[in-house]
């Protein structure tokens, strides 16, 4: 059986996504926790943002194995473990440094628990670089 994944997108979150990666290549997700935007999806470039060894993949966009990745801190990660998280799209800009800043939309995240029945099929929380 699949797992599930931990981060799924709605249909304005993937044409957005397309939209960007049309433009920019590949690009990566990084779910902020304070600061500027509160907690914030943030896309950025994936040469763009450099990762550290306490930065975990929470997970790929609706689990693809070549999706978008969604890095977070490992304590921010602690924290989603027990939430599904759904990528949508709302309109207005942010001034945030999001890709998508300055095109009338802007990355939001929807979150809810896990169900019992879930909980033993989620994909694994990884992390973001290889050990040294």
């Amino acid at each position: 059986m699949e797992p599930l994944p931990r981060v799924r997108t709605t249909e304005a979150a993937r044409a957005l996504v397309a939209e960007l990666r049309a433009q920019h290549g590949a690009i990566l997700f990084y779910q902020s926790h304070g600061c500027c935007e509160g907690s914030a999806p943030m896309c950025f470039a994936a040469t763009e943002l450099a990762l550290g060894m306490g930065d975990r993949l929470l997970g790929r966009l609706d689990g693809a194995a070549d999706g978008v990745p969604v890095y977070a801190s490992q304590a921010q990660c602690d924290y989603l473990a027990g939430l599904a998280m759904t990528l949508d799209v709302a309109p207005g800009n942010t001034g945030s440094f999001g890709l998508e800043d300055g095109s009338g939309r802007h990355f939001v995240a929807h979150f809810r628990l896990w169900t019992d029945a879930e909980v033993g099929r989620l994909a694994p929380i990884e992390p973001a670089l290889p050990a040294r």
